[in-house]
């Protein structure tokens, strides 16, 4: 009975259980079962493509939810997940284009695929040849639209609906349901990076003003006045790195803005020197300052352009004050620009001071400069320091007015224990106001150098230009009086300044002996510039006639001779010498200070007395005595000349 029970229950077993054998693809992948927990499908992409057959589709089960459209422009790859697991494209792909796997078949797709965007973009007015540029420099777009196009192929294949319509025209409809009317791809072209580009486009393709022709048309406009001829030396990158290091005040956010963009800069390879170039930076500017591309170019962009040239902004030099402060160009001239500058008045600034400054230090019409300003000089009247000397200091190097006064005043501190105060600092940060930004360690060194307070105050080493300069053969006494009429010296660089004027002195004849001497009378000489005063000035003096030996020669009995401008000294007092007085070139090298008289309130004069009474001196006759005693052995009888006009 027992056994009965068993076998009955087996055959029971046999007849309701199925055969073990695996089910079909469709049902392995898509059950039906009531019991079958839903699957997880996710889509970005409801394109779906034409047939060309006039057979009419046997009808097919519903195994699929009809996939959404994209609630956003962030979703650009077409896929098809199950279980949220992304299946490859070649999974599904009968299309025999739709594989990867021979290089020579996926070059050709991304050839075809680089037409249909050309194509597209001409449908929306882009000329030929900038259709072309841009579908040869948006890899990432081509690379989207075709594996959203190998996704569709692979889903049409599962849903038995697979058409036959060309890889080209799948593209451009593809591209088109995008509805991003050519930006997403043009953005990538100018070097935007994917996700940048697909949270501007619908920004930039929402209105009519920002068409494509109208943004190509723009960004030439910005390229051509931010790069063409761009290659300054790496200027521009070391003005930005020394205004990022030296600003240490609360930045509003325009100037939060223009600081993360020349981090992003300086985080790539090649830093800041790559500030200047077209491929490296334009798309950071952008992805930064968007709404430059937004801003109507005849109505504001070009108005201001304008008018920095117009306060004295050289033209070559506009594309530096741009790429160092961008938010200027979204600035209103009447409302922001000019109201702003005004600021600058109260310490005596002019408009050609104004263009200068602008060059050196773009962010002193930033909301945040101006508003340290009013701090700097409050800070200097406390000080006592006149006010014509903290202007000076300014107009000089506007890159003080990123200084917080909190750090300034450590400065101060410590050039007052050195002795320099009031009026002297005036001089002091008048004549060297880079000064200001060094380190208050710095001049600490010198302040155990010169034994101002107490050693034990100061565990540093001496300053290195202190040392360099008791190296030349310089005492303590002797350094401390250069501080003090020439401190610029002490914020001098050895390598690339003073080792360099060493150089160069020595090669027109001083000898490393005689150096000392050179700077206690004259210590502006080492803060003078090699390649753009001292050489051009030496170089003037041998092309009138003077040999090289003859300038070395002048320049030990005068130190200052190669101090002064030739426009404004050299030149018209030697034209003056060879053409009215009649004299030889040579004769201003017997006698060098002849270059440190007035031309008009001494020389002039003079020479007029002497010619009039047929009275011939030496140039050191003429001009060494003093007017007492000229107008007591020339003149007389209490009788003035006047020169003639």
């Amino acid at each position: 009975m027992r056994n009965q029970k068993l076998k009955e229950r087996r055959e029971h077993q046999r007849r309701h259980t199925p055969p073990m054998a695996a089910p079909p693809l469709l049902h392995r992948h898509f059950s039906n079962s009531l019991s079958s927990p839903p699957l997880h499908r996710h889509f970005t992409s409801s394109l779906s493509f034409p047939s060309h057959s006039t057979r009419p589709a046997a009808p097919e089960p519903n195994l699929f939810i009809s996939p959404k459209p994209p609630l956003n422009l962030s979703k650009t790859f077409t896929s098809v997940s199950f279980q949220n697991q992304r299946r490859k494209p070649t999974s599904f792909a009968p299309d025999s284009h739709a594989t990867d796997s021979d290089p020579e078949s996926r070059e050709n797709r991304v050839g075809e695929a680089r037409e249909a965007v050309a194509e597209y973009l001409q449908k929306y007015e882009a000329s030929r040849e900038d259709a072309n540029c841009v579908s040869s420099n948006c890899p990432s777009y081509l690379s989207m639209l075709i594996d959203g196009v190998d996704d569709l192929d692979g889903w049409n294949s599962l849903a038995a609906a697979s058409e036959n319509v060309e890889f080209k025209r799948k593209v451009s409809q593809m591209a088109e349901q995008k509805g991003d009317k050519g930006v997403l791809p043009f953005l990538e072209s100018i070097g935007l990076s994917l996700a940048s580009v697909s949270r501007l486009a619908r920004y930039f393709s929402s209105s009519r003003s920002n068409a494509l022709p109208r943004l190509i048309h723009k960004v030439e406009y910005m390229k051509e006045i931010l790069f063409c001829g761009s290659d300054d030396g790496g200027i521009i990158g070391k003005n930005a790195l020394r205004m990022m290091a030296h600003i240490s005040i609360s930045a509003d956010d325009e100037l939060q803005q223009t600081l993360a963009f020349l981090e992003k800069i300086q985080a790539k390879r090649g830093g800041l020197h790559l500030l200047g170039s077209e491929n490296a930076s334009f798309g950071y500017l952008i992805e930064s300052f968007p709404r430059l591309l937004v801003l109507p170019l005849e109505s504001c962009v070009k108005p201001i352009v304008l008018f920095l040239e117009v306060v004295g902004v050289p033209k070559e030099c506009i594309r530096n004050l741009i790429l160092l402060f961008p938010p200027v160009l979204t600035y209103d001239i009447d409302i922001d620009i000019k109201p702003r500058l005004r600021s600058f008045e109260k310490i005596g600034v002019k408009d050609n001071d104004l263009g200068k400054m602008l060059v050196k230090y773009p962010w002193i019409i930033s909301a945040s400069i101006l508003e340290n300003l009013e701090k700097i000089l409050d800070f200097f009247d406390e000080e006592k320091v006149p006010r014509s000397c903290s202007s000076q200091a300014i107009k000089s190097w506007p890159h003080i007015l990123g200084c917080s006064v909190r750090k300034m005043k450590l400065i101060v501190e410590e050039l007052s224990k050195m002795d320099i105060k009031s009026k002297k600092l005036g001089h002091v940060i008048a004549t060297s106001p880079q000064l200001l930004l060094r380190k208050p360690q710095e001049l600490r060194q010198l302040s155990k150098q010169f034994n101002l307070v107490p050693i034990w105050c100061f565990p540093c080493e001496p300053h290195e230009v202190v040392s360099f300069f008791k190296e030349l053969g310089m005492d303590e006494d002797a350094i401390a009086r250069t501080l003090g009429r020439c401190p610029e010296i002490f914020a001098a660089n050895i390598d690339k300044m003073l080792d360099k004027k060493l150089e160069f002195l020595s090669n027109i004849g001083i000898s490393k002996a005689n150096i000392p001497q050179v700077v206690r009378k004259y210590p502006e000489l080492f803060v003078c510039d090699v390649d753009r005063a001292l050489l051009p000035r030496m170089r003037y003096l041998i092309e009138i006639g003077l040999s090289k030996k003859d300038v070395g020669f002048m320049v030990r009995r005068f130190f200052p001779l190669l101090g002064y401008s030739i426009d404004e000294v050299l030149r018209p007092k030697l034209e003056f010498l060879v053409k009215t007085m009649g004299r030889p070139v040579r004769d201003v090298v017997d006698y060098p200070r002849y270059f440190s008289y007035s031309l008009e309130k001494k020389i002039k004069p003079r020479y007029w007395v002497l010619k009039s009474r047929n009275i011939d001196l030496s140039l050191k006759e003429m001009l060494g005595k003093n007017d007492e005693e000229f107008a007591d052995v020339y003149i007389g009888d209490g009788e003035v000349l006047v020169p003639p006009s």
